[in-house]
């Protein structure tokens, strides 16, 4: 018997081209469905202690996936432990993982080489339809290899069946990230609104964009929507989802906010890309 999300994404019938269907896992955990593509997004289904979110599904239970993406090596987000049991039940699917932590993926989850797809910036890609462009992220500071130029942290666009949006992965603001996302125009930014602070950073945990910064920068940018993200899994590490919603309301009265509920489908759809504009209207079909 199927799980309830993996019926619930299961079920959902094809989304028509220009949508897309969504399910907010927790953290910065998504699942979209593209036309015929299902993308997990940094799915964290271990029962880790601290957890204030449980498990989506056991990983076991992940048969459907044709892409998943891993935006960096942390456990919340790169969760290694349940990927060779994703990979059993989606045999087809191929995983991403940034470029430097590519062989170290491989060698943690005994995954074949061919199986693990390294991502670059600037290197764009597509896998069964599905497009991904991988941008930098700057979580807590905007890290680079000096030998090969290539970046521990991505966040990334995905685009497949007309509909494009930015995971922005973990990552504060920084110098060149606006420009980057002002040219691409995408329908939907999934953005990370914890924050970050010396308490935190002195333990180990290193930050991402105030809820603030995430507003400012969704406000800047006047996608059709925007979605906040990884402010509710772990105590000490969450942030008001509501302070960041009512900055919005008062700063950008224009901008759509979507929380989604979780485990829940949301659908959403945008005119085609090459007719995207600010601020056009933002039909959100269900939540």
């Amino acid at each position: 018997m199927n799980h309830p999300l993996i019926t619930s994404i299961n079920n959902t019938p094809t989304p028509p081209a220009g949508s897309c269907a969504l399910w907010l896992l927790g953290q910065h955990s998504f699942t979209l469905k593209l036309g015929d593509s299902v993308v997990w997004i940094d799915p964290f289904l271990s029962p880790l202690a601290g957890r204030l979110i449980p498990p989506a599904c056991p990983p076991t239970a992940v048969t459907n996936a044709t892409l998943i993406l891993g935006t960096h090596d942390h456990i919340d987000h790169i969760d290694r432990d349940i990927w060779p049991a994703i990979a059993a039940a989606s045999p087809a699917a191929t995983f991403v993982v940034p470029e430097p932590a590519r062989t170290a993926v491989i060698e943690a989850t005994g995954l074949p080489p061919a199986r693990i797809h390294g991502a670059t910036f600037g290197n764009d890609f597509t896998i069964n339809g599905v497009t991904i462009r991988p941008l930098p992220a700057a979580h807590e500071q905007l890290n680079r290899d000096p030998a090969t130029g290539h970046y521990p942290y991505l966040g990334y666009v995905v685009e497949a069946n007309g509909f494009r949006l930015y995971h922005a992965g973990d990552t504060c603001r920084y110098e060149g990230q606006h420009a980057l996302l002002q040219a691409l125009h995408c329908n939907l930014l999934i953005l990370p609104i914890n924050g970050r602070d010396a308490k935190r950073l002195s333990s180990g945990c290193i930050g991402n964009m105030t809820w603030q910064e995430a507003a400012d920068l969704a406000g800047a940018l006047a996608p059709q929507a925007v979605i906040p993200a990884h402010y509710e899994m772990f105590s000490g590490n969450c942030a008001p989802v509501d302070e960041f919603c009512a900055y919005i309301k008062i700063k950008y009265p224009n901008q759509k906010v979507i929380i989604p509920r979780h485990n829940n489908l949301v659908t959403l759809v945008a005119n085609p890309l090459a007719t995207v504009k600010k601020n056009k209207k933002f039909k959100q079909l269900s939540s």
